[in-house]
């Protein structure tokens, strides 16, 4: 079987998404992300409940940070201020929270930050768990506000750009009912499979119900990635008893591309189950990870590496070229994933990174 590639993509001050790979990728290819300090400091973008949810602003505001980052970093080709489709987006709304926004979780906002969940929101109780309703879910006025959005996006520019951040099963399961997610697996484990099968088919027909409009609006996207930022709080025995089963179900439910981000996380442990599910088009990791046996047992996916914002930010340019030497030598093709680099890491130290890869890639050509 033909595996479909996905790569990392960053959007203009949104968290981590993938995107279809198209062949173009050099070997260390750096997908550079900013956190929301970083715009409102340089460029004085509000990134508060406006940005998320009025089209015009966001778009007025992206031209603003493309602008600013083409200046700062202009060896980065992947921004290009006479490339106007990707300020029409939905890529960074609600950050990494629809899950819980549709599921009526209030969100905070603020001006540079990414949003968060209301603390003073209780998390789902046994018996809401067991009455969610998904088809209510998809009708009620936090998903219309979505759809609301794309009808003006399409209105005003055509396509309907964007990548929203599902997140993984866990992840959502997490947000949703707290650490209690974590005491069902032993005390209630067919709550914990019901809540899991109830959350993976809100994922898969939410987004497909919103890729089928974007689609329409003429932007093709067609794929899923599951964010399992928290698969290293459960032993990979769980992973395989309650998670792998909805991972599989989300990777088998018609998407053309399927991958997994699985965070700046040590992703040994869990490769054996990760092999298990079929078309992995992408697979990163943290640099702690066996890379030489990530890349034996996955050499049809792109791979990539998160690096830290905050390694970058203190360690030494000599360490920083001792680590990206690394990843160069034992997992390469891959993604270097910068995301959430700091408002307080220079201009020069993000150069000096994006230096460091092309290097390695000119050697590898003479």
């Amino acid at each position: 079987m033909n595996i479909l590639q996905l790569r990392n993509h960053i959007p203009i001050s949104g968290p981590a998404r993938r995107e279809p790979a198209d062949g173009t990728e050099s070997d260390m290819r750096v997908s550079l992300g900013f956190e929301p300090a970083w715009f409102y400091k340089r460029c004085g973008v509000n990134f508060t409940e406006k940005w998320h949810k009025d089209p015009f602003y966001r778009y007025e505001s992206l031209i603003k940070m493309k602008k600013e980052l083409c200046q700062r970093f202009p060896s980065v080709s992947y921004w290009n201020e006479d490339n106007k489709d990707d300020l029409a987006t939905i890529s960074g709304c609600y950050g990494a929270y629809v899950i819980p926004m549709v599921c009526g979780f209030p969100l905070v906002y603020e001006k540079d930050k990414w949003p968060e969940i209301d603390k003073n929101k209780e998390k789902f109780s046994v018996k809401e768990i067991e009455k969610l309703d998904i088809d209510k879910i998809l009708s009620n006025p936090f998903t219309e506000e979505i759809f609301r959005q794309m009808d003006v996006i399409e209105a005003e520019w055509g396509k309907v750009h964007g990548y929203l951040n599902w997140q993984g099963v866990l992840n959502n399961a997490f947000h949703l009912r707290g650490e209690n997610i974590f005491t069902d697996f032993y005390d209630k484990p067919d709550l914990a499979h019901h809540f899991f099968s109830t959350v993976s088919d809100l994922m898969i027909k939410l987004a497909q119900k919103i890729q089928k409009r974007q689609r329409n609006s003429g932007f093709y996207v067609n794929h899923f990635c599951v964010s399992n930022c928290t698969v290293n709080m459960v032993s990979p025995q769980i992973y395989r008893e309650f998670l792998l089963p909805y991972d599989k179900k989300i990777a088998e439910s018609g998407f053309e591309r399927f991958g997994m981000h699985t965070c700046n996380w040590d992703v040994t442990p869990y490769l054996e189950e990760i092999r298990k599910l079929p078309k992995v088009g992408y697979l990163d990791m943290g640099i702690m990870s066996d890379m030489k046996k990530v890349k034996r047992m996955f050499p049809e996916a792109r791979r990539a590496v998160m690096y830290s914002p905050v390694r970058l930010q203190e360690a030494s340019l000599n360490e920083i070229k001792e680590d990206i030497e690394k990843i160069y030598n034992e997992l390469s093709p891959c993604d270097i994933v910068m995301a959430d680099i700091q408002a307080t890491t220079s201009d020069k130290r993000v150069n000096e990174l994006l230096r460091i890869c092309k290097d390695l890639e000119m050697q590898k050509k003479e």
